[in-house]
């Protein structure tokens, strides 16, 4: 992700995946066994995304 992403196609797609990664983690943990650990990196995705979404927003894409 260091890479300079120059295209709206591009970022939108690298959303998107990064958005797929965290549905992908969401259905693979098991509610019953998830630790402290599990729910930091959860929240910690999903403030990474809304701040990509703010900044693209931003920019206008």
């Amino acid at each position: 992700m260091d890479k300079a992403i120059q295209g709206k196609g591009e970022k939108l797609s690298l959303l998107h995946e990064r958005m797929e990664h965290l549905v992908a983690m969401l259905d693979s943990i098991d509610p019953e066994k998830a630790g402290v650990e599990d729910i930091d990196r959860i929240i910690a995705m999903l403030d990474e995304l809304e701040a990509k979404c703010q900044q693209y927003r931003r920019i206008g894409i």
